[in-house]
């Protein structure tokens, strides 16, 4: 499983500043519910300095969800409004001594919901919606500018990095593409090349992928197959299913059976499916329909 610092199990056992704040006059809401994380911040500014005197979060999502909340919302008290918009999504990190690679989506999501809540202290609308053709993960609707600025703002460099950072390029891989064009973009302003090839930092490199999750290839194949069948009766319940067709390296193919094949949400269900994997393996996988089992 994850490798979490003490203090973000510290701030999940023991979340500070956990609800609304009573007398708010800023409200920032991010993330989506159908995505897996959402979340409501709230301050109460003193109007004549904009110093934020109380904070308080309702998150719904996992542990790191709730830890970078906490984080969040000590970090800013007692900050004026333009200090706190200088706090990076890796200073919530930092604050954490750490977070899991695949889990720093969570400290990025704590950055938004601080731009929201300012903005709506402010009388100002903070969009997070997309123009016509700016939405690159449509799994996770994730635009091209927080793809961009985190990228920059954390030297991103592999697809699967954004993927950590933003969830973007984690569900069906369709927008892998548009991914690595902003990689390539952003990468040559800093005088580099964007490798596509390239394994995400946080594995060592020509590591066998089951020695990530501690696991031996047959006991990897075999969680992977429990965790499978685990999912299958709730499926099955909506006259659903899916089955193990392959694994290869970091990638789960599997293949959608019944109401499932043709099913607008099916790439929802791919993207709950890796959750539930990347949990339960304590590593990345890509879940992948059997049909492009034939481009690997």
């Amino acid at each position: 499983m994850w490798d979490y610092s003490e203090t973000v199990k510290d701030h999940f056992y023991n979340p500070r500043n956990a609800g609304a704040v009573g007398d708010a006059n800023a409200v920032g809401d991010v993330g989506s519910l159908s995505c897996g994380d959402a979340l409501r911040l709230t301050l109460k500014v003193d109007p004549s300095t904009e110093v934020i005197e109380d904070a308080g979060f309702q998150t719904f999502g996992c542990g790191s969800a709730i830890a970078s909340s906490s984080a969040l919302t000590e970090i800013i008290k007692g900050m004026t409004l333009e200090d706190a918009l200088k706090v990076s999504n890796q200073d919530i990190a930092d604050y954490l001594d750490g977070l899991p690679p695949e889990k720093m989506h969570c400290s990025v999501m704590g950055r938004e919901a601080l731009q929201a809540a300012v903005a709506n202290y402010r009388g100002e609308t903070w969009k997070d919606d997309h123009e016509e053709g700016a939405l690159v993960c449509k799994c996770f609707a994730v635009d091209a500018v927080l793809i961009e600025e985190t990228v920059r703002a954390n030297d991103l460099e592999a697809v699967e990095e954004v993927a950590f950072y933003t969830k973007a390029g984690g569900g069906c891989s369709s927008c892998h593409e548009a991914i690595e064009e902003i990689l390539t973009r952003v990468l040559a302003e800093r005088g580099e090349t964007f490798d596509p090839e390239a394994a995400p930092r946080p594995v060592v490199e020509a590591t066998p992928q089951a020695l990530v999750s501690g696991m031996t290839g047959v006991q990897r194949i075999r969680k992977i197959d429990e965790v499978i069948e685990s999912l299958r009766p709730m499926l099955q319940a909506d006259a659903g299913d899916v089955e193990l067709v392959e694994v290869v390296d970091d990638k789960v193919f599997v293949n959608m059976k019944g109401a499932c094949m043709n099913c607008q949400m099916a790439s929802v269900t791919l993207n709950g499916i890796q959750q539930k994997l990347v949990e339960a393996l304590g590593e990345f996988v890509r879940v992948l329909p059997a049909s492009q089992l034939a481009k690997v």
